[in-house]
């Protein structure tokens, strides 16, 4: 994929939605421990627009709701509602001791939308992500939810975030099956240092047309260059750094394969003229099945160095280093759908696949 801008966009999967190449995901709004304060939040959110970006991301629990009641003032107050794609999030508990208060179930998805239309000071949202697979609700009980709410309004669209690929599988096609609304999306970490998405989620989207939408293509600020080998940064505030402790595997970049595959994203930087996040940032949104990358930032001037990353393409040569450095581990079953034998299953001859 060539260089791109913001103001050319693209249908989420096989939707009518259509959304920018970069959406601004919102989790630093409102966090006081590595976000940002509510002024700079609102310079963030002006900028993205002014180039262009129609596409915003937030989550119920993301500072504790403070992210859905900022976006949802600054949208209201810029008057802009109808031209921008607001979405959001549930699965996560909000009351300790409750089971009913997070989930996936028909009680707490109701539960949390009220709640997020209320925190937005809106009517509707326009597309609704399930936050994460809790391993107990049927999928037919949430394809039917969360179609009830489209039917009703409340959400335009659905999709899902962090969830195994059968999973997201069978419920496209339990929802095609009855002639109920489609998930259009998934949106799962990935970056370049975390490619695992490539073995299963990244396929059964494109077969199912399906929206990719990567959260975290600079691994927390891994990627921007911003750590040392000893985990800190020259501020202490990094969010790595602040999290280190956090037992949430998510945090756990510091590993000898990611400083390797580090070295080689400065190097292919340095050789372009361009900052490690912009290089990071461009490969990720320009990878096959990828649609719309998400993106956070804490301070104006990151974004703009963030947006930066749509400028320009990475030759040949130095994207292959780096897809070699970053390169999945050989797995099974994975290692008989190569190239070496599939052409034992051919015969030696090569065959494409009708599109």
């Amino acid at each position: 994929m060539v260089s791109m801008l913001m103001n050319e966009y693209i249908t989420l999967g096989r939707s009518g939605l259509r959304v920018s190449p970069i959406c601004l995901g919102t989790m630093t709004f409102g966090n006081d421990r590595w976000g940002s304060e509510d002024k700079e939040s609102r310079a963030i959110y002006d900028r993205y627009l002014e180039v262009g970006g129609n596409f915003l991301d937030t989550a119920d629990g993301y500072a504790v709701g403070k992210s859905e009641e900022l976006l949802g003032r600054f949208v209201a107050e810029s008057k802009l509602r109808d031209q921008l794609v607001i979405a959001t999030k549930f699965t996560f508990n909000a009351e300790e001791g409750n089971p009913n208060t997070g989930g996936n179930g028909r009680k707490n998805i109701y539960r949390a939308l009220e709640g997020s239309l209320k925190r937005l000071g809106m009517n509707y949202v326009d597309l609704y992500w399930l936050h994460a697979w809790d391993r107990v609700t049927p999928v037919e009980e949430v394809v039917e939810t969360l179609s009830d709410l489209v039917r009703a309004g409340k959400i335009r669209y659905y999709a899902f975030s962090d969830v195994p690929a059968w999973y997201v599988a069978r419920a496209a096609t339990l929802a095609e099956c009855h002639s109920l609304p489609k998930p259009i999306a998934l949106q799962l970490e990935y970056s370049l240092v975390e490619r695992t998405i490539e073995r299963e989620h990244i396929p059964v989207a494109r077969e199912l047309g399906l929206g990719v939408c990567p959260w975290s293509p600079l691994a927390s600020g891994f990627l921007a260059g911003k750590y040392k080998r000893d985990r800190s940064t020259e501020d202490g505030k990094g969010r790595l750094e602040i999290l280190k402790n956090a037992n949430n595997p998510v945090f756990d970049k510091f590993t000898e394969r990611n400083w390797k595959i580090l070295s080689v994203l400065e190097s292919v930087a340095n050789e372009l003229g361009r900052s490690l996040a912009q290089v990071a940032l461009n490969w990720a949104a320009t990878q096959p099945g990828i649609t719309c990358t998400l993106i956070g930032a804490t301070r104006k001037s990151q974004l703009e160095d963030n947006l930066a990353s749509l400028e320009f393409t990475i030759p040949a040569e130095l994207r292959r280093r780096l897809d070699e450095v970053s390169a999945l581990e050989p797995a099974h079953p994975y290692m008989f759908f190569d190239d070496v034998l599939q052409g034992r299953i051919s015969g030696g001859v090569t065959v494409h696949k009708w599109q």
